[in-house]
């Protein structure tokens, strides 16, 4: 039987991700409008955050700006299945790890996140592997032209920084004493906490495709 908390986390995705892709899909001022209302759900979830050190909290504010506005210029300069597949590869790295985590469990990864285990990070680089070799091959993305070891070098570098982002939110989480940064998503509770690890990814492959 699939726990409560796994639920919640199906739930969410299934609102979120058809969401997602229609106004990524439509681009343009609709693109503009939905990031725009994502960033000010995530900034405020940051900022309210008992971050003692301002410079810190400052530096995540334009951080977070920075990623949404990463995230428009990769749909407009690469396409939206490079989008698409960028945020397929955290949400399973997220979902392979919860599910790795709970029926493995194992030796934690480190005292930031309690939750985190080897075994997490295993789930989180099998599923996102699998789920983004279905998408190259059975969608229209052309960017990678078949499966190889670029683009799984592609996948585990996502995969890896998405689950990096994670562990920094959860460091300032435990620094503010919080467990979720809000409460608008059931499961992972805030925003913030559903998109971390996308947050940390998107500018990333943004700046290498500017190399």
């Amino acid at each position: 039987m699939i726990d409560i908390e796994l639920q919640k986390r199906i739930l969410s995705s299934l609102i979120l991700i058809p969401f997602s892709i229609f106004f990524i899909i439509k681009g343009s001022i609709f693109f503009i409008l939905f990031l725009s209302f994502f960033l000010m759900i995530t900034i405020y979830e940051w900022a309210k955050m008992d971050i003692k050190n301002n410079f810190i909290k400052t530096l995540g504010i334009f951080f977070i700006f920075f990623s949404f506005v990463s995230a428009f210029f990769i749909r407009e300069n690469e396409g939206q299945e490079f989008l698409f597949l960028i945020i397929l590869i955290c949400i399973f790295t997220d979902l392979g790890g919860y599910i790795f985590g709970k029926i493995i469990k194992g030796p934690k990864l480190t005292s930031i996140s309690p939750n985190k285990t080897y075994a997490r990070v295993l789930g989180g680089l099998i599923f996102p592997f699998i789920a983004g070799n279905l998408y190259i091959l059975y969608s229209n993305f052309h960017i990678f032209e078949n499966i190889n070891f670029k683009f799984t070098i592609f996948i585990l570098l996502i995969s890896l920084l998405s689950q990096i982002g994670d562990l920094v939110v959860s460091y300032f989480k435990r620094r503010a004493k919080i467990k979720d940064s809000g409460k608008i998503i059931p499961g992972p509770g805030g925003l913030f906490d559903r998109i971390d690890g996308l947050i940390f990814v998107i500018p990333i492959v943004y700046l290498i495709n500017l190399i």
